[in-house]
C-alpha cells in the first residue's frame, strides 16, 4: 500500500507554464482521506511553495531548496547548510560566467546582487522572498544553497565550473537555466528519507515523480519511482517506471488515478 507520494514541481506537476491542473486539489483532498501522504520535493524557495499551496500547508510535507530545507506543519524537520567559506567560494567562480547570474538561497530569504531585469523576472518565478544586496559574501542568513542562474545553459556552461567540486559538495543541473550547489548531503533523496524515518514508511510504501537531475537520489528512494514522459534521459533510466503522460498532459495526476490511489 502507498503511504507516501513524493513530487517533484518544474517539469513534473506542473505544466511548461508553470501551472498547476485544477484536479490537483480535489485529488490531494482524496489522498489525505485515505491517509496518503503527499510531499512536494522542489529546487524552488520554501516561501515560494508555501505561497502557491498556502490552503493546504497543513497536509504536505515541503522539500525545499533540493531537500536542504523540510518543513511540515511550520515546523522544521529538516536543514543541511552550506559553510560560509564554501557559499563565498562559490559566489566568486559564478560571478566570473558569462550570462550567468547568482542567486543564494538562505533559510529567511534569497538573495541577489545584481539588477539585471531579466535574470529578475526569471528567479521571482522561484523565490517568494528576493531580497537585493550589494555584496552577496556578505549576506548574513543561514545559506542553503548557491544556485547560479545561466542563460547560456547550465548543464553546458556553468555546470563546467563547478564540476571539480562534485567529489565534497552536491552540483546539481536543475533545468536548462539552473544549477545549484549545496552540501554534499543535501538532496531530494536524502529529505525523502528522512520523512521516511520520521513517519515509519518504507521504500515499498513510497511513490516519487521527477523529471530532471535533481531528482536523481530521490529515484532511489521509493519502490514506486516514476520518471516524467519527457524527463532528461538520465532521470528515465534511473526511475523504475516511465509515465505515459508528459507534465503538459497532467501525468502525474492521471498516473496516480490509473492505479486505483483515489
Amino acid at each position: 500500500m502507498i503511504k507516501l507520494i513524493v513530487c517533484d514541481m518544474d517539469g513534473t506537476l506542473l505544466d511548461n507554464q508553470g501551472q498547476l491542473n485544477e484536479q490537483f486539489w480535489e485529488l490531494e483532498t482524496k489522498l489525505a482521506n485515505k491517509g496518503i501522504k503527499f510531499a512536494i520535493a522542489s529546487g524552488r524557495q520554501y516561501y515560494n511553495l508555501l505561497d502557491r499551496f498556502e490552503r493546504i500547508k497543513d497536509n504536505l510535507i515541503f522539500l525545499a531548496d533540493n531537500g536542504s530545507y523540510v518543513i511540515y506543519r511550520d515546523e522544521q524537520v529538516h536543514i543541511d547548510s552550506l559553510d560560509s567559506v564554501s557559499a563565498i567560494k562559490f559566489i566568486e567562480i559564478g560571478r566570473k560566467i558569462e550570462e550567468a547570474y547568482v542567486i543564494v538561497s538562505a533559510k529567511n530569504s534569497a538573495y541577489v546582487e545584481n539588477i539585471d531585469e531579466r535574470f529578475l523576472n526569471e528567479a521571482r518565478k522561484y523565490f517568494k522572498r528576493l531580497e537585493i544586496v550589494e555584496d552577496l559574501t556578505k549576506v548574513q542568513d543561514t545559506v542553503l544553497k548557491v544556485t547560479i542562474c545561466d542563460f547560456n545553459n547550465s548543464e553546458t556552461n556553468s555546470y563546467l565550473h563547478y564540476k571539480q567540486f562534485e567529489k565534497e559538495y552536491k552540483v546539481a543541473v536543475a533545468g536548462k537555466l539552473w544549477l545549484d550547489i549545496s552540501d554534499w548531503g543535501a538532496n531530494k533523496g536524502t529529505a525523502v528519507k528522512k520523512m521516511q524515518e520520521k513517519f515509519g514508511i518504507a521504500y515499498e510504501e513510497t511513490m516519487v515523480f521527477g523529471d530532471y537531475l535533481n531528482d536523481m537520489e530521490m529515484m532511489t528512494t521509493g519502490k514506486y519511482s516514476y520518471a516524467m514522459k519527457n524527463a532528461h534521459p538520465k532521470i528515465i533510466e534511473a526511475a523504475s517506471y516511465l509515465t505515459k503522460y508528459t507534465n503538459n498532459e497532467n501525468g502525474v495526476l492521471e498516473t496516480i488515478k490509473e492505479l486505483g490511489l483515489v
